[in-house]
């Protein structure tokens, strides 16, 4: 099992089909209500990558301090352009007082039946011990912002 880094696959279509709203002044809606997204957290056990298609709790982080299902995410930046890419970014997600390992992280549309957005890799297990454990996302520009549309 593993987890590969990716935009998952089945997002990118539902995103041209309008299946995702980052932003709740989406001109495309009659309804613009900003969709609720959320992130979980993964062992090295978990198998998860660009097929991933949804929400699973199948090696999913267990502990002190974490729930399953994970966490709400916020939407640091309504999605906006960065010369020709399109970006979008969520606020550092930390879970308090946890005492959990997590060697990745899914994020997911809670609105959309927990379709899956992204998988993220750690690039090795990340432990904390009765303190917080946090998900910093990188810089929101065109090169670094978690979702980025070229």
């Amino acid at each position: 099992m593993a987890i590969s880094q990716a935009m998952c696959t089945s997002f990118k279509v539902e995103l041209l089909s309008g299946g995702h709203n980052f932003n709740t002044a989406n001109v495309a809606r009659t309804v613009n209500t900003q969709d609720s997204f959320k992130i979980a957290l993964y062992t090295s056990s978990a198998s998860l990558g660009a097929a991933t298609t949804a929400y699973t709790a199948s090696g999913e982080t267990s502990g002190t301090g974490y729930s399953a299902t994970g966490q709400a995410l916020t939407i640091s930046a309504v999605p906006q352009a960065d010369g020709t890419t399109a970006i979008l970014n969520f606020s550092t997600e930390t879970w308090t007082t946890a005492s959990i390992t997590a060697r990745g992280a899914l994020i997911y549309n809670d609105t959309m039946s927990d379709t899956a957005v992204a998988v993220l890799d750690f690039g090795g297990d990340k432990t904390s011990t009765a303190g917080d454990f946090s998900v910093v996302f990188p810089t929101f520009d065109a090169t670094n912002a978690i979702i980025r549309i070229a």
